[in-house]
């Protein structure tokens, strides 16, 4: 006889026990051999849900009842987590973060790899001594709100603007710009843009603080090129926020998420604002990528170091090198660092950062590492480590292939995504040996978690 499969229903109510956490923060629990997530309820408790979606092999529920809290449930801070959505662990005990963040990259492997994972040297996570107020930018939406201008970030799954007048994972200084250039929008009348309508001009404020120098960024992103009032709201801005040293507006007309458009015009003070990690200073444009949590950021590329082991022999590939942050923190280890990335943007700041330093070991170059490795190689160039630090969707299949052939000694990646990560391990592991996973919680109150792992060739 055929078992009957257990049909779940939306609106549905049973007891569950929560095993671990998911990818995203939320609770996993077993119902009848299916997989429940359930935001907001934690490892350890029981809880009575109830099913809000089905999926074919999973279904979501949100908790009704509490039976068994967790000894390390706690108090959120912010008045607005539980409609926010920007962070996912705020009611989790801190030290208890960084356990399951590991656990968070054990279960990515687990899913997507066929590893013995207690044979892997996976390390305690590396946390933060204060983990508020840290994050160096923000990026909060414009509206309205019976009249009132608001800037935050929507709701869980919804497009509803909560208005976020204090983030207290955010710099104060990014607090602080934010609310007042929202005041000069608001007392100079300027229209906020309506999504539903497409009517209306201002978009989003984005704050940029060098944490080590003070110096701030503020980007005005509008949905038309014209901004009225443009000179007396840009007088306004320097009278009243004097540490802002940089303003720029960024033209995005699209119908999209995503936050910039292609046009930026620089509309007063320097272009740039500066940061300093240790004895480095980089310049960051108003697109330019950088890590969102400094303090972390040194902890990470002191991994990244140590795992490189370098003794002044050897030749580093910088793939996916952005401003050439992780390179020149190598470079006075190394022989010769060679750096690629799609952006040119990224590349000549990269350029810049070197000269600035004097580092004349490091180039860097505008392409794919795909592309570049093999000509490299080609010509007699060879890599001894190859360090990436990819988007979310993880290294390129081609850019795999080509360290699977090119072979350099030592690969070193850094992730952001444990899933993606897991996934390419799987496919390098034909010529790699893990030697260990170090996991960096860059960002303290959420579900992401960062990892540097070293893998040497076989």
């Amino acid at each position: 006889m055929q078992k009957q499969q257990v049909i779940i229903k939306v609106k549905q109510q049973f007891p569950l026990t929560i095993k671990r956490l998911g990818i995203n923060g939320e609770g996993v629990g077993y119902f009848k051999k299916t997989v429940i997530f359930v935001p907001g309820a934690l490892p350890g408790e029981e809880v009575v849900v109830e099913v809000t979606k089905v999926h074919p092999k999973f279904a979501e529920a949100v908790v009704k009842k509490v039976r068994k809290r967790s000894p390390h449930r706690v108090k959120a801070p912010c008045i607005v987590y539980e409609q926010c959505g920007g962070c996912q662990l705020q009611h989790l005990d801190y030290k208890q973060q960084l356990i399951e963040k590991r656990d968070i990259v054990i279960q990515a492997l687990e899913r997507h790899t066929k590893f013995p994972i207690e044979t892997l040297d996976i390390r305690e996570t590396i946390g933060m001594e204060n983990p508020w107020h840290y994050r160096n930018k923000s990026q909060f939406q414009l509206g309205e709100d019976h009249g009132k201008v608001i800037a935050g970030m929507y709701s869980i799954d919804s497009h509803r603007l909560i208005n976020i007048p204090e983030c207290i994972v955010q710099q104060p200084a990014t607090n602080k710009v934010t609310n007042v250039v929202k005041q000069i929008l608001a007392d100079f009348h300027i229209p906020i843009y309506n999504e539903k309508t497409r009517k209306g001009i201002m978009r989003t404020i984005v704050t940029r603080v060098g944490t080590q120098t003070g110096q701030v960024q503020v980007v005005l992103v509008t949905a038309k090129k014209e901004l009225p009032r443009k000179d007396v709201m840009i007088a306004e801005i320097q009278k009243r926020l004097p540490d802002v040293v940089s303003i720029v507006q960024n033209v995005n007309p699209k119908k999209t998420s995503l936050i910039f458009g292609d046009e930026s015009i620089h509309l007063s003070g320097k272009k740039i604002v500066e940061e300093r990690l240790e004895e480095f200073t980089y310049e960051l444009s108003a697109r330019a990528f950088f890590q969102l949590n400094p303090m972390q950021t040194v902890k990470l590329y002191n991994e990244v170091k140590k795992a490189a082991q370098l003794t002044g022999k050897e030749k580093i590939a910088d793939a996916y090198c952005g401003v050439g942050t992780i390179g020149l923190w190598l470079a006075d280890g190394a022989a010769e660092i060679r750096g690629m990335d799609i952006i040119p943007e990224a590349v000549d700041d990269a350029k810049k950062n070197a000269k600035k330093h004097n580092i004349s070991n490091a180039h860097y170059y505008t392409g794919k590492a795909e592309v570049l490795l093999p000509t490299w190689t080609k010509e007699g160039w060879r890599p001894d480590v190859v360090i990436v630090d990819p988007p979310r969707t993880g290294c390129d299949d081609q850019l795999l292939k080509t360290i699977l052939k090119v072979k350099p000694k030592k690969f070193i990646y850094v992730s952001c995504n444990p899933s993606t990560l897991a996934r390419d391990l799987q496919t390098l592991s034909t010529a790699y040996k893990i030697e260990y996973m170090q996991p960096v919680d860059m960002f303290p109150q959420t579900a992401h978690v960062e990892c540097c792992v070293l893998l040497v060739k076989k």
